[in-house]
């Protein structure tokens, strides 16, 4: 998979989320929203390796990449210190931040309420503060 395709697939599960919190589906919302983040920032590591030719320092690198964790893959991508300063700028993002990186894959066995499900996507998509668009100006 690419980087222009990953961003698709952000693009695309964001609406998806959306459309299930409109219809009252809460559980699937609060799931595809946290799995936009995960494709966007796994297309922010590609961008990354591209950037640095990490893979081939660390032969590890690719496997370390099979995570689901928000954080985990922020810092593959080489913007946990990035998104620090952003933060020191915007407290806003900061809260985003925290509601986002608590988002797992184990969140698709879970039930979740109408307030989990817009708490995330709030916290994913707001223009000024969001994840997703912080997401995108580095991928």
């Amino acid at each position: 998979m690419n980087r222009a395709e990953l961003q698709q697939l952000a693009d695309d599960r964001i609406l998806d989320a959306q459309a299930l919190l409109i219809a009252g589906r809460w559980s699937g919302a609060y799931y595809l929203g946290g799995y936009a983040v995960e494709c966007g920032l796994k297309s922010c590591v590609l961008a990354y390796v591209e950037r640095t030719g990490v893979i081939f320092e660390d032969k590890r690198f690719a496997e370390k990449c099979w995570t689901h964790s928000p954080e985990d893959l922020l810092k593959l991508a080489g913007l946990d210190r990035v998104l620090g300063v952003a933060i020191s700028a915007d407290p806003l993002l900061g809260d985003n931040w925290v509601k986002v990186k608590g988002w797992s894959e184990v969140s698709r066995y879970q039930q979740k309420t109408q307030n989990d499900a817009q708490q995330l996507l709030d916290a994913i998509t707001d223009a000024a503060n969001g994840m997703l668009p912080w997401i995108r100006t580095h991928w």
